[in-house]
């Protein structure tokens, strides 16, 4: 008899596949930015995540340049080595910089420009066109796209419709929920991994994952390609280091 995460896996044979660890510096450039000047130094920063272990950078420039501003993307773009992924608005600016700046991958994100963080993903089925065309645009640019989407195994036929490679989960309700029904809190995102499976789409996943809550996260879903983490990993350096922080991240993402 097949319960939890064996009956996904008894449903449907899905490799078992390593999840890379994307370090966002949002908070970083916020730090940086509170003071001005250029401490910490966001490009040595992504160097150090790097050669401590994590296997790409991601950045979320907003309009309002809060966190990491359009000025540092070029910069980045020279130094990461690993996976550079930027996330945000489809705008004409923010696509502008995209295509100027090609990363390897760009994870699209339906923010408003007041929004305090990302809380929600595309509806895929009723911004098809327009995501299609962004899509394209960014695929003449050789640049891998993923569409941040809420746990919704539709959401994920949707974006396999618009020509996206990937789909980002949002799993802010799976941490609110985790503590308390971690079963309850992993289902919607076991059966949207099941779908990604069977149409061929790419998974990532992202938003208050943590030292308590990504080992299951990982563990349930075997076709989970990357993790982004940000707010959660930086203030955890604040107590263990950054180095011994991305690597303890590491291993409950090789558990």
């Amino acid at each position: 008899m097949c319960i939890g995460v064996s009956m996904y896996l008894c449903r449907m044979e899905i490799k078992w596949i390593q999840t890379r660890l994307s370090v966002n510096l949002n908070k970083v450039a916020l730090i940086r930015n509170a003071r001005g000047g250029n401490l910490p130094d966001l490009a040595q920063v992504a160097r150090d995540c790097e050669a401590f272990g994590a296997e790409g950078i991601t950045v979320h420039p907003r309009p309002d340049q809060r966190h990491v501003r359009m000025d540092d993307i070029p910069i980045l773009r020279d130094v990461v080595t690993t996976e550079f992924n930027i996330e945000g608005n489809p705008t004409e600016s923010f696509l502008d910089l995209v295509c100027q700046y090609p990363p390897h991958q760009c994870t699209l994100v339906p923010d408003l420009p007041s929004a305090l963080t990302s809380d929600g993903g595309w509806d895929t089925l009723q911004h098809r066109s327009f995501l299609a065309e962004v899509t394209s645009r960014l695929h003449e640019r050789g640049i891998r796209v993923s569409l941040f989407i809420d746990p919704d195994p539709r959401q994920v036929s949707g974006a396999k419709s618009i020509g996206a490679d990937r789909v980002e989960l949002y799993t802010g309700q799976y941490a609110r929920m985790y503590s308390l029904d971690p079963g309850r809190a992993i289902a919607d995102h076991m059966a949207c991994a099941e779908e990604a499976a069977r149409v061929g789409l790419g998974l990532n996943a992202g938003h208050d994952l943590n030292l308590d809550n990504l080992a299951w996260y990982a563990k349930s879903l075997p076709n989970l390609a990357e993790v982004s983490i940000g707010h959660a990993l930086i203030s955890d350096a604040l107590y263990y280091g950054l180095a011994n922080t991305i690597r303890m991240y590491r291993r409950l993402l090789n558990r």
